[in-house]
C-alpha cells in the first residue's frame, strides 16, 4: 500500500512539473515575440526619425 501511494505521489509530481515546464517554455516564447516587436518598432521609429 505504501509503495502505490509513492509511486502514486510521484506520477502526479512528474505531471505537474511537465505542466509547468510546458509554461514556463510559452511564456517565455511570448516574452520573446512581445521584445522583437518592440525592438522593431523602435527601429522604425529611429529610421523616420534619422531620415
Amino acid at each position: 500500500m505504501r509503495y502505490l501511494l509513492v509511486l502514486l505521489s510521484a506520477a502526479l509530481f512528474m505531471v505537474g512539473c511537465s505542466n509547468t515546464w510546458r509554461g514556463a517554455k510559452e511564456d517565455t516564447n511570448n516574452a520573446v515575440e512581445w521584445s522583437k516587436e518592440k525592438v522593431n518598432k523602435g527601429a522604425s521609429y529611429v529610421k523616420e526619425k534619422t531620415e
